[in-house]
Parts: C-alpha cells; structure tokens; sequence
C-alpha cells in the first residue's frame, strides 16, 4: 500500500517556525519596520513644531502636534505589527494589517500639510494590506 505524503498546513506556523513565512509577509513585515519608525521620526516633527510642514485650510485640520502624536502612535503600530510579522507570530497579519489601513486614513488626510511624504506612504500601505491579505484567501478545496 503505498502511502500519500500528509498535507502540508498553509498560512503561519507556530510562532518562531519561519516554514509559514512567504516572501510577501517578509515584504509586508520589513515595509513596517521601514515605515514606522519613519512616521515616529516625521511625529516628533510635528511635535517640535518644525516648519516642515505647509498647513492650509482643509476639512481635516488639527494642530501638528495633534498630528505629532498621530502619527507617533500609527508608527508604534507598524513597528510593533511588523516585528510580529517577521518573527511569525499568529496575531500578527491582523494586526499589520489594521495598522497598516489605520495609517493609510491618516496619510490621506494628512496630505495637504506634506503631499510628497503622504502619497508613497499611502501606496506602501496599499502594498502592506494586500501582501497580508492576499495569502490563505483560499480553504478547504484549495489545498
């Protein structure tokens, strides 16, 4: 009797077990731990009240070190969120991708004071939610 190798189990292992890693959440993860603490960096920015930013009058205007902290507490997110997705972790596709769709609300209204940050900041969320997504979309029959 010959005997048929055992399905493989798709999506994440256990936490620590790197087998469950695609190269799409090693992208998504580095692009977190890229893009948070460079929205960290660009809060304490607006924190210190640099002259970086151009405000206009638009809908969506706050004080920039309202901004500042927003944007401090969207970057802890990312950061923490992407560690979780580079060491495998379970909660961690959620969680990145949450954080990463949260970021992309407050880039897009954050675009009138610094269009030039906000618009590639957007696309990379864009990219982090579909890289997290997009895998295990399939059940049962896909196997």
């Amino acid at each position: 009797m010959a005997t048929t190798p055992s399905e493989t189990r798709r999506g994440y292992g256990r936490p620590g077990d790197n087998a469950g890693l695609s190269g799409a959440s090693v992208f998504a993860g580095a692009v977190m731990l890229l893009s948070g603490p460079l929205s960290i960096l660009m809060g304490a920015s607006g924190i210190a009240s640099d002259n970086l930013f151009a405000a206009s009058q638009y809908a969506y205007r706050f004080d920039l070190t309202a901004w500042g902290w927003i944007h401090i507490v969207v970057g802890l997110a990312l950061t923490v969120a992407g560690l979780g997705v580079v060491t495998n972790q379970s909660w961690s596709r959620g969680a990145g991708a949450a954080a990463a769709g949260i970021s992309l609300i407050t880039q897009f209204m954050f675009v009138p004071y610094y269009p030039l940050w906000a618009i590639p900041v957007m696309a990379l969320d864009l990219l982090i939610i579909f890289a997290l997504t997009r895998l295990q979309a399939g059940t049962g029959a896909d196997r």
